[in-house]
């Protein structure tokens, strides 16, 4: 089950607002008051500290819902867990969590989830409070009624429990909605592989493309390139540069007598900078905008094995501190993630492939590439330019064809071929695509031309350097061919 989380407005009076205040200080000081004695006693256990506090508290707030008490109890026992945990790593550095805010839960017994699950259109929901119902109206967006026909049509579940939470001096109400994870037929096959400031996409359109030649040989099926521009490295060097010029700028108030400075990282006025900074925010937008490109049809995505964590085995040849850290900022593992979860939602379905030497080996030849000038572009022993992301993909895709291809080109989905000896077959062509083919499509390549419709998405800061200085092969990424100063073109192959 998936699970989606949406915020709907409330419409508050002033009595509400004083209402919903009171019982926030009360639910606050119980958490705060639970979490402290948890940390100190080293008692995690919800049904522990139920026992311990749930009498105390149900006489000093007799006004209050017992169904609040318990989750506050429940709700502080997550959070010392969990600052257990982080201690026990050594990542906290206070003797106590500081709970700054919270969420009041309110379980279906302290909400009218009945009559709100049974209700065709939902605007207004019941909140029991101090003692006494009280109805509140909604302000429901496009989003909530999107989920909510999903509900309609037995496509979601709504959770029990509802959240309440103040943001800037307005309430919402927190929904969650529980999705079955859709099944459709897959409308075309995408490949994607995520580099440092790009991600190169290979998608076939299974509805285009299969026709009276593609029905008996479905090695002519052509694929579509194209590259999408995250800038994750770029935004990485930038935002580095803006932490140490505001280090620098606070260095002269955070002086030791003996000339030397504290950590400014620790201090609150750094902490007060980067919050401002907004570099999480514009990350996990980019995240989402790329799982939101790869999957707007139902497909087959195929992505490379990446392993637990794939920065670690990036870094180990890499000397340079200024490319270790733009690596270690690239999320990875987030993309992945974020689109596996998004794919469920949308009925497709993610594979991992092997990426044993994907953009090391020419896509249409099978042949070891050789080393150019351009860290980006590689030479086929036969003649040709291939650019390495594209190579990856269309590689990629070489793996999802059945057993007796991929042994005949030595390669294999993970777990589907374990005992293959893929060294054996290094370095030979493919006997299975004739002569002409390769010919055929050698020609069609050397007259793409670059295409102004593409990247995908444009990122949303620029460069601070001229990418010819990054050797990142900057904006000019097309979906067929990159234009080089000076060396021709780089043809990119299917």
């Amino acid at each position: 089950m998936l699970c989606r989380a949406v915020a709907v407005e409330l419409e508050v009076t002033r009595e509400l607002n004083k209402l919903l205040h009171s019982i926030e200080s009360m639910y606050l000081s119980i958490v705060r008051e639970v979490v402290e004695y948890a940390v100190e006693n080293n008692v995690t256990s919800a049904n522990k500290l139920q026992r311990l506090f749930y009498r105390k508290y149900r006489l000093e707030y007799s006004s209050l819902n017992s169904q609040l008490i318990i989750q506050a109890i429940r709700q502080a026992a997550q959070i010392a867990k969990s600052f257990v945990e982080r201690r026990r790593k050594g990542l906290a550095q206070k003797p106590y969590p500081e709970v700054k805010a919270v969420s009041i839960r309110f379980t279906e017994m302290a909400w009218s989830y009945g009559k709100f699950i049974n209700s065709t259109a939902p605007v207004r929901l019941s909140l029991s409070l101090l003692g006494e119902r009280r109805e509140v109206w909604l302000r429901p967006h496009k989003r909530f009624w999107l989920y909510w026909w999903r509900v309609l049509r037995g496509e979601a579940e709504l959770a029990s429990t509802l959240l309440i939470k103040r943001r800037l001096n307005k309430w919402y109400a927190i929904f969650i909605f529980k999705l079955k994870p859709r099944e459709e037929e897959p409308k075309s096959v995408v490949t994607f592989d995520i580099n440092e400031n790009t991600v190169a996409v290979g998608r076939i359109d299974l509805l285009t493309t299969v026709n009276e030649v593609t029905n008996w040989n479905k090695q002519y099926l052509m694929p579509q390139l194209y590259t999408i521009r995250t800038d994750f490295g770029r935004l990485a060097r930038r935002y580095e540069k803006v932490r140490n010029a505001i280090i620098e700028r606070l260095k002269p108030r955070f002086a030791l007598p003996n000339g030397k400075y504290i950590n400014i990282t620790n201090t609150r006025e750094f902490r007060k900078h980067m919050k401002r900074l907004r570099e999480r925010v514009r990350k996990v937008g980019r995240v989402r905008q790329i799982a939101n490109e790869l999957t707007k049809t139902p497909a087959i995505i195929i992505t490379e094995e990446l392993g637990e964590k794939p920065q670690e085995s990036m870094i180990n040849e890499i000397r340079r501190n200024e490319t270790r850290h733009r690596i270690k900022q690239t999320p990875f593992k987030s993309i992945e993630k974020a689109v596996g979860d998004k794919a469920l939602e949308r009925g497709s379905k993610i594979f991992r492939a092997s990426s044993y030497r994907n953009s090391r080996v020419c896509p249409i030849h099978f042949t070891r590439l050789e080393r150019t000038d351009d860290w980006h572009v590689l030479k086929c022993p036969l003649g040709h330019l291939v650019d390495r992301d594209y190579a990856s993909v269309t590689n990629m895709l070489w793996k999802i064809t059945p057993k007796a291809w991929t042994k005949g080109v030595w390669w294999s989905l993970k777990g589907l071929s374990r005992n293959m000896n893929w060294r054996k077959y290094e370095g030979k062509s493919n006997l299975i695509i004739p002569k002409y083919i390769i010919q055929h499509l050698y020609a069609i390549l050397k007259t793409l031309t670059a295409s102004e419709e593409w990247p995908a998405m444009l990122a949303r800061a620029k460069p601070m350097n001229h990418h010819q200085m990054q050797n990142e092969g900057g904006g000019e990424e097309t979906s067929h061919t990159l234009s080089r100063q000076g060396g021709g073109q780089c043809t990119l192959f299917i």
